[in-house]
């Protein structure tokens, strides 16, 4: 989907190496700033890394953010140029997103509500596999996984923690979610399922005080965890802007032939 907005008024956030911070500083000399409420874009130098933080600051803004590579990882931002960037902005493709949200209830049963772009994990936390119950929709489905963990993707998400798990790279506009098991024992053949992006994923520690799980939302933790509930928040809808031929969804479909 082509953006039809112009982008007059530009928010720049960078991370903090001298390449972003060099950058930035040629882009408001050139094109001069605005404050991120009054902006009509946000514009995020760096990698990945920074992509993610951008997304989870500016979730609930509305503002469309486009990202350029001047970081290490770059799977999510457009190639760096100080030239021209109104008349890209101008002509960049939406890409719609919607997070996960993780609700988290530890062993004190304390509830613990955490966003995530890319991913939900649960995790092991000691020297023993993880015993897990996963429900979908409140069924159960899995009485018992002995794995590292699992993890539940986004479509933006599939092709990061996801894929190195030998979990599905899925399309940007295909509602469905990847859940994906970590380095499974058993059941020896299981590897995974894609489910509906309207699913709710219950995620139970079995024997939680013997074999603890932490539970991670992106980058946000919570240690010993008996139960997680995860599910995507169509409520929240984020966008990003790419330049035409290095869309997202064309990224994620170069993933799957190994380009």
């Amino acid at each position: 989907m082509k953006s039809p907005a112009r982008f007059e008024r530009m928010a720049f956030v960078a991370s903090d190496t001298p390449e972003a911070l060099s950058a930035r500083a040629r882009l408001v000399k050139r094109y001069g700033e605005a404050t991120p409420a009054e902006a009509d874009v946000i514009v995020a130098l760096g990698g990945d890394g920074l992509m993610l933080q951008t997304l989870h600051r500016f979730m609930k803004s509305g503002k469309p953010i486009y990202g350029m590579h001047r970081g290490t990882v770059g799977f999510l931002m457009n190639e760096f140029s100080d030239r021209r960037l109104k008349e890209r902005l101008a002509a960049a493709k939406i890409a719609n997103i919607h997070p996960l949200i993780m609700c988290a209830t530890d062993r004190a049963g304390k509830r613990h509500e955490h966003y995530a772009i890319n991913e939900v994990s649960v995790f092991r936390q000691s020297y023993q596999a993880a015993r897990l119950r996963i429900l979908i929709d409140g069924k159960e489905r899995l009485a018992e996984l002995v794995a590292d963990g699992a993890l539940v993707a986004t479509p933006a998400g599939s092709t990061a923690y996801n894929l190195s798990a030998q979990g599905p790279i899925i399309p940007i506009d295909a509602p469905l979610l990847a859940l994906t098991p970590i380095s499974p024992f058993r059941p020896r053949r299981w590897r995974g399922a894609l489910l509906p992006d309207r699913a709710r994923v219950t995620i139970e520690a079995i024997d939680p005080g013997k074999r603890p799980v932490a539970a991670v939302a992106d980058h946000d933790e919570v240690r010993d965890v008996t139960s997680v509930d995860i599910r995507m928040d169509h409520d929240i809808t984020m966008q990003m802007l790419f330049d035409p031929g290095h869309s997202l969804d064309e990224r994620i479909l170069r993933e799957q032939f190994g380009y």
